[in-house]
């Protein structure tokens, strides 16, 4: 996953705003209340973290994520939690140790999704909840989406995100079964987030920031004046507000 993103900052401005609005909403799927130790899985800068400290206390607390840049700065937003350098694949925490364990938009950037869900499992105590999102990229309602719907015009032969791990309606659900967790419950939450001018959404997009960014950062200048123009001609007049539908899950430990 990391390989995808250049800078704290950058990821901010590309993905922060969703992810911030998101982080509430899935704390509240996931059950998250006022009591319990809760994991942040690919914790990225710490929106997600943030939010969990909130409701828990920060000594309740911890995350993992296998960027440094990253673990770094969600020390620097959460400097009481316990934030280790760490991909999902190999969480760094014994057997049963928390409550709920919570994976905000990293399934689909996991090595191995379903390795990734069992190390969840396994570091959260029988009965406790493991959870995750993803964005709709496959049902096209993705915070992105008009950005893919553009690029497939400039160049059919791009990979779009639709081929993630749990991209797809139900494909996340199959994963958390296949990792063995039980009771399983879905849902979909959405955010929104409003631009005041289109080069606010653009720009993000030039940081090289995830598959988008790192497609449009292999593009030359009148390449990349092509591509925005078909973006600027897809979006609405600003002020717009851009929509994002993520898929969740959480099932229990056995």
């Amino acid at each position: 996953m990391s390989q995808y993103f250049t800078s704290t900052s950058s990821y901010e401005r590309f993905m922060g705003r969703f992810s911030g609005r998101l982080g509430p909403l899935f704390a509240d799927f996931a059950g998250v209340e006022r009591s319990g130790r809760a994991l942040d899985v690919g914790c990225g800068p710490g929106a997600l973290t943030v939010e969990l400290v909130a409701r828990l206390g920060a000594v309740n607390v911890a995350a993992i994520d296998p960027s440094e840049a990253f673990v770094e700065a969600a020390r620097e937003r959460n400097p009481e939690v316990d934030v280790r350098h760490a991909p999902a694949e190999k969480i760094p925490f014994a057997d049963d140790a928390f409550d709920f364990a919570l994976a905000q938009l990293v399934v689909h950037f996991m090595e191995d999704a379903v390795a990734g869900l069992s190390e969840m499992a396994r570091v959260t105590r029988s009965g406790g909840v493991v959870a995750a999102c993803v964005w709709d990229y496959y049902g096209r309602t993705s915070p992105l989406s008009q950005f893919w719907t553009a690029l497939e015009e400039f160049d059919s032969a791009a990979e779009n995100e639709a081929h993630l791990a749990g991209a797809r309606e139900g494909h996340l659900a199959e994963l958390f079964e296949a990792a063995g967790l039980a009771d399983l419950q879905q849902s979909s939450l959405s955010v929104g987030v409003e631009f005041a001018t289109f080069d606010e959404w653009w720009a993000p997009y030039e940081l090289g920031v995830g598959p988008a960014g790192a497609y449009v950062a292999g593009l030359d200048d009148a390449q990349r004046r092509e591509l925005r123009e078909l973006c600027s001609a897809r979006l609405p007049q600003a002020p717009f507000t851009i929509t994002g539908k993520a898929w969740a899950v959480r099932g229990l430990q056995r």
